[in-house]
């Protein structure tokens, strides 16, 4: 015990009152889970290098969060005492004076003084009731649990001894607070890192290689990843306060194949080979003192048996999980998996683990929450399993050798129980029968892709906003109210102050790390992993392409070198005499300006080849290889496209159907994006879990949205548009057609063409302007018509799924402004939620939750359009635009902004946004240190002022005015003879007096003479005087 220990008091009596409050509640509902006992009795002796802990080290660690040997425990309802030694007592001191009392008594080396201190104790157990709770398989042993029996083998007959261990575990171990579930999610967190990909990893170069190597061994080596920082700190999802030094075994690493197969936490990896067969790898870590645990089973080379057993485990282990909810009793559990391996393979039952799981915690495993045939104990909301399913001693029906003859699959999770569906922390270890099947036999087939993660679809809700009425825009004054704009101003400060500090505090710690700019990873490409996949024509020394690897492969002195065609820079071809010469470029460091020049390498200080020539009289041949090379490049290029286009597209859970009733649906829907084939109108269903958009056509067209997956949904009327809609915004995209998207549409149209007019008998009785008020009338009653059908429909759709916080959002027509957020110009309309143009494709939805700032470009004098640009608080995210509003919409969109509380700026200028993103993501704490959002204010005050300035530099003052007026005056008075001597004067130094010095007056009566002359003045008067 160092002195560096220090307790949580809070916590410590928060937890002892949650404790004691449940005793107490216990008690006046009869008894039935302390049984009755007055006092509670927890004795630690002597610590022991187990790694895994019983009820009295958990409820150490519960309490204090450490573990104090040799020290005693006796709870009452009102009181804790506590017996230890004098070194520990300082320790425990400070939590005196707390909710409940403590009494700590110190033992110390006179034998005398310590009976009287368990002479106490026993006193306030039989005062405290005739019963006294203890943990029935309590193994402590030592000095000090020796002393504590003598002294209370004296009344060890007078009081009844009561198992205590369920109610441990119910009132105080099961449950987690959200600080012990951290806890346990960060060490989930390294067991999916640890198994996949280093466990996966290691394992396929083992086998890949044939290389001998015993199961303790790997396990050894799986060991040693805990105590390897960077490695840890590594492993995607983990929190930028993981402490490596709180990480350890809990059990295993465990390896096991070949035949030999012990699927308890105790067995052991034994010095045998792995095996290319059936192969466990199990293991749990503990992190501050909580436990997960993740067991894995994959099969290398495996036949359709093994597959087909496989996927039967992997269909209980599912159905498991999803019987787990809060309310669930443990024995029905295990039933109900037992049933349906019954109904599938009775055969199977007898190979079945005897339990599918136990509560797991802060201990490894707890005996009063096993989820087996008989525990009748209902699951809690907050408590935490490990799930474990398998099959154990299966027979191979075709064995590959002898030690495949037999196996055994098992597979383990933890898990959070919750209200609904049970949540697995470690779930993206990837157990699917694609992601865990090796085939190295077949030469040509490589393994099986990892499947793409899932995300967890309920985090990341959107908080809801309102609109008031008052802030129409039809309700505004016309005119600008200075005390209303003050307001805003004022607003908009408190606004860009709150945006600064928020920017402070959330990349205080991170720096460069939280929001930077992501660091490019070197790529390794493998063309063959054996040198008998080569193309058989490199026997003959000369240049191979090989499309189906992207691999050409090139002699290279007598030997054939491989080099994945994503190594090549680019090839070149020419021809000088009879020679034709083929030159390869390869990508290395330093090679100059370019797109690839920042791409990394594993070691740029080593040596490349730049490039390499070949020649050949084979003119033919070379142009053919070089052509190839090209094709080969293309195809790779637009293969790496591709995935990087549909990289964030995540696979959605399937959709529950509605088999007991008709669902509710939506007749005459057509649906954007557009489905291939031709357009026809289909149907929107309503089912548990999602919506359901079947075409006509094919029973294959069709597109499941789950309303986990839906961020937002909108209800457009049709009132001025030609079509009323129901649009649903995804949070992952999906794949209709072949193309991606977050926006599915449904609507119907509402123009006169979709009405079949024709049989109206009262149009032959109808003419003129009575006929077209009725049709008027007929159109009316149709949209409003129209308009309810969709509006009840889309609540509907929010009603079925409340559970995942869907709701219906309408946008406010009045609110809306013109503009051009994608190509064409447009109505953008405000929501509570959005801001959303949901009429032409391409859509458009911003969310304002998401929106970092606001920022009005080209926001001048003279111009009648100005830009609006949204900087999104993910700042990866690029910016949005929305070019050309009116200008006579700038109040409206500033009084907005202002209200759904987005701190806006204005200038007079487009930025170039790109290059200012990239300032902010390099570096976000040092931008926000320096003043962050501010530059784009104090630009707009920059010019604000810079035209003052210039203004100002032409005022004068009424007198300073009048003397100017005066001087002037005098210098524009010149007489007839002055101005003949200035003519005189300038017609001698070779320039016309006309030019330089005659007056307006001067020039007009010189015109009327030439006018004369030519009778153009007589012209002009007859035309007068026909004009009167």
């Amino acid at each position: 015990m160092g002195d560096e220990i220090q307790i949580d008091k809070q916590t410590f009596h928060d937890r002892l009152s949650h404790f004691l409050s449940a005793w107490k509640a216990d008690k006046r509902s009869g008894d039935a889970l302390f049984n009755g006992a007055g006092s509670i009795l927890i004795v630690m002796g002597r610590t022991e290098d187990s790694a895994s802990f019983a009820k009295n080290n958990a409820m150490h660690f519960w309490l204090l969060g450490y573990e104090f040997p040799a020290t005693l425990f006796l709870f009452t309802t009102e009181k804790l005492y506590i017996v230890t030694t004098a070194r520990k007592a300082k320790h425990l001191e400070p939590l005196k004076g707390g909710k409940i009392g403590v009494e700590v008594l110190v033992r110390g080396k006179d034998a005398s003084h310590n009976a009287k201190l368990f002479k106490q104790i026993v006193d306030v157990i039989q005062t405290s009731g005739k019963k006294v709770g203890v943990i029935s398989k309590d193994t402590s042993t030592g000095p000090f649990v020796e002393e504590w029996k003598q002294e209370y083998g004296d009344i060890h007959k007078e009081v009844e001894e009561v198992d205590i261990s369920p109610a441990l575990s119910a009132a105080a171990l099961a449950i987690k607070d959200e600080n012990e579930l951290r806890s346990m999610r960060s060490a989930s967190r390294a067991c999916i890192g640890i198994m996949n990909p280093f466990f996966v990893n290691e394992m396929s170069e083992i086998l890949d290689a044939e290389k001998k190597f015993t199961h303790s061994a790997l396990a050894a080596k799986i060991d040693g990843k805990i105590d390897d920082p960077g490695f840890l700190k590594k492993i995607p999802k983990m929190p930028a306060d993981f402490d490596v030094n709180q990480l350890d075994w809990t059990y295993g690493p465990i390896v096991q194949s070949g035949g030999n197969y012990d699927l308890k936490p105790t067995a052991q990896s034994d010095n045998n080979n792995l095996h290319a067969g059936i192969i466990i790898a199990g293991f749990g870590l503990r992190y501050r003192t909580y436990c997960s645990i993740i067991a894995r089973t994959y099969l290398v080379d495996p036949n359709k048996s093994q597959e087909n057993n496989y996927k039967l485990l992997l269909a209980l282990h599912e159905s498991v999980i999803k019987e787990i909810r809060e309310g669930a009793i443990a024995k029905d559990i295990y039933n109900k998996a037992l049933s349906m391996l019954k109904s599938k393979r009775p055969d199977l039952e007898k190979h079945f683990m005897r339990n599918v799981g136990a509560g797991i915690g802060i201990e490894t495993r707890d005996p009063t929450l096993v989820l087996n045939g008989k525990n009748t104990r209902a699951l809690k909301d907050g408590m935490t399993l490990c799930v474990t399913t398998g099959f154990n001693e299966i027979q191979n029906p075709e064995p590959q050798d002898k030690q495949s003859s037999v196996y055994s699959m098992v597979l383990s999770d933890t898990v959070r129980v919750t209200r609904s569906e049970a949540f697995v922390f470690t779930a993206d270890a990837a157990s699917d029968l694609e992601a865990t099947s090796f085939f190295f036999r077949d030469e040509e087939e490589e393994p099986a892709p990892k499947p793409k993660e899932k995300k967890d679809a309920r985090v990341g809700a959107v908080a809801t906003k309102n609109i008031t009425k008052t802030k129409l825009r039809a309700e505004r004054s016309t005119q600008n109210d200075e005390g209303a704009e003050a307001r805003r101003r004022e607003h908009q400060k408190e606004l860009h102050a709150k945006k600064q500090d928020e920017g402070l505090t959330r990349y205080a710690d991170a720096g460069k790390e939280m929001n930077g700019a992501s660091q490019k990873m070197f790529k390794r490409f493998e063309s063959y992993k054996r040198d008998n996949q080569f193309p058989s024509k490199v026997k003959d020394l000369m240049i191979v392409v090989d499309p189906k690897n992207s691999t050409i492969v090139l002699p290279i002195m007598g030997r054939p070198v491989p080099f994945h065609i994503n190594t090549i820079k680019n090839t070149s071809h020419n021809e000088e005499g009879d020679f034709s010469f083929l030159r390869i470029n390869f990508l290395s460091p330093g090679q100059g300006v370019g797109r690839k020049d920042d791409q990394p390498f594993e070691d740029p200080q080593a040596h490349f080849v730049r490039s390499l020539t070949y020649r050949s009289k084979d003119t033919n041949r070379m142009q053919d290889i070089s052509t190839q090379l090209t094709d080969l490049r293309k195809a790779a290029t637009r293969k790496e496209q591709e995935k990087k286009e549909m990289e964030d597209v995540v696979e959605q859970d399937k959709l529950v159907e509605i088999r007991n009733r008709r669902p509710q649906r939506l007749p005459d829907i057509y649906i954007r994006p557009a489905m291939d084939g031709k357009r026809v109108p289909g149907e929107v269903e309503i089912h548990q879990n999602g919506l359901r958009y079947q075409s006509p056509l094919r029973q294959d067209h069709r597109v499941d949205i789950l309303f986990n997956n839906v961020k937002h949904l909108f209800f457009q009327p049709c009132a001025h548009e030609l079509i009323v809609i129901i649009h649903v915004h995804l949070k992952n995209p999906i794949v209709i057609g072949k193309k991606k998207t977050k926006d599915v549409q449904f609507y119907r149209e509402a123009t006169d063409i979709q009405f079949d007019e024709t049989g109206n008998r009262k149009r032959k009785y109808r003419y003129g302007d009575e006929e077209e008020f009725e049709a008027e009338q007929e159109e009316r009653r149709r949209r409003a018509a129209l308009d309810r059908e969709f509006k009840n429909f889309a609540e509907k759709v929010s009603e079925a799924g409340r559970n995942e916080s869907v709701d219906v959002d309408v946008p406010f027509r009045e609110l809306g402004f013109n503009g051009v957020p994608n190509r064409a110009n447009v109505l953008c309309q405000p929501s509570t939620d959005c801001l959303v143009q949901l009429t032409e494709p391409p859509f458009t939805v911003v969310t304002l939750e998401e929106i970092e700032v606001a920022h009005l470009e080209r926001v001048q004098f003279g111009l009648k359009n100005f830009d609006m640009v949204f900087v999104f608080k993910d700042f990866h995210r690029p910016p949005v635009h929305v070019n050309t509003i009116p200008v006579e919409s700038l109040e409206s969109v500033k009084e907005w902004l202002d209200s759904v509380n987005i701190p806006f700026s204005e200038g007079p200028l487009n930025l170039n946004w790109a290059t200012i993103m990239k300032t902010v993501t390099a570096d976000p704490h040092q931008f926000f240190a320096d003043g962050g959002w501010s530059f784009l204010a104090a630009e707009s005050d920059e010019e604000d002022n810079d035209s003052e300035e210039e203004e100002s530099a032409f005022e004068m003052s009424d007198s300073e005015l009048a003397v100017s007026e005066e001087s002037s005056a005098e210098d524009s008075e010149f007489d007839e003879d002055a101005s003949a001597d200035e003519g005189s004067e300038a017609s001698g130094g070779g320039m016309s007096g006309s030019e330089e010095g005659e007056d307006w007056d001067e020039l007009e009566k010189k015109a009327r003479r030439k006018d004369k002359e030519s009778g153009m003045e007589e012209e002009d008067a007859k035309a007068r005087k026909r004009k009167r």
